[in-house]
């Protein structure tokens, strides 16, 4: 099994002193010569603070952002899983898993990178800002991690779920996965599309499935483990599955 999940805008700073970003030592090795194209685009960006600015849609109390993006060759490096922060990232709330927990997110759990493709969570990155939507100087997003990133989860294997946006399920579509949506569900029953909260019940799910650290081998047996831990979790199309929290 293979959790996909959406990297966040936001992260923590810093890492340890004197480490550094390794191309070499990121999973998904098929995706680094892309990986090399786009940090030699966003390096070429970042030799024009107001271009970068407007490419990225900062504003003018986000430089700080910029100079992650100028020092991202030598900035230090924490594990990906680490590094995102924002609401799904607090809801999966990485720094308490146990270590079984944390071994099984390095061997089951990826993060799809505007920046670097697909990570391992256990993958030691610096801080930047790059999303889906960014563009970069002679660069098409789309082109560049498209075929490469679906060929990748392709050769992954098993049962892929989906937590991805849109924007990020565009830039390496997972034939044969399940995406996720997720809804609320009043005491009557009815269910109603979510907006911001939805990441809540995303990262919620995650920190459960890494707990329990089983490697379902389909979907059947994905929801009957969700059945059984009480998780409100079902099909709603043929390669949809809907989560849904009761208000």
């Amino acid at each position: 099994m293979l959790i996909l999940l959406p990297p966040s805008e936001t992260k923590q700073d810093g890492g340890p002193v004197g480490t550094k970003l390794r191309l070499a030592g990121l999973g998904f090795r098929s995706l680094t010569a892309s990986r090399r194209t786009a940090l030699g685009s966003l390096a070429e960006l970042a030799r024009d603070p107001a271009a970068m600015a407007l490419a990225l849609k900062l504003g003018p109390h986000q430089q700080d952002e910029l100079l992650r993006n100028r020092r991202v060759a030598r900035s230090p490096v924490l594990s990906a899983l680490d590094r995102y922060t924002g609401v799904l990232y607090d809801a999966l709330d990485a720094p308490t898993l146990t270590p079984r927990a944390r071994s099984f997110a390095a061997e089951h759990l990826a993060i799809h990178s505007a920046l670097f493709g697909l990570l391992r969570s256990d993958d030691l990155i610096p801080a930047y800002r790059l999303s889906a939507g960014s563009r970069l100087p002679g660069l098409s997003m789309t082109k560049l991690w498209r075929a490469p990133i679906s060929a990748a989860l392709s050769a992954s294997g098993g049962l892929i779920l989906d937590l991805r946006s849109e924007a990020y399920a565009n830039l390496g579509p997972a034939a044969g996965s399940f995406y996720l949506r997720v809804v609320s569900q009043d005491a009557g029953g009815t269910r109603r599309a979510l907006g911001h909260f939805n990441k809540t019940g995303k990262g919620i799910l995650v920190r459960s499935l890494l707990e329990a650290g089983i490697d379902h081998p389909d979907v059947e047996s994905l929801l009957t483990w969700a059945h059984k831990a009480g998780i409100r979790l079902r099909r709603s199309a043929a390669a949809e599955l809907e989560l849904a929290l009761v208000d």
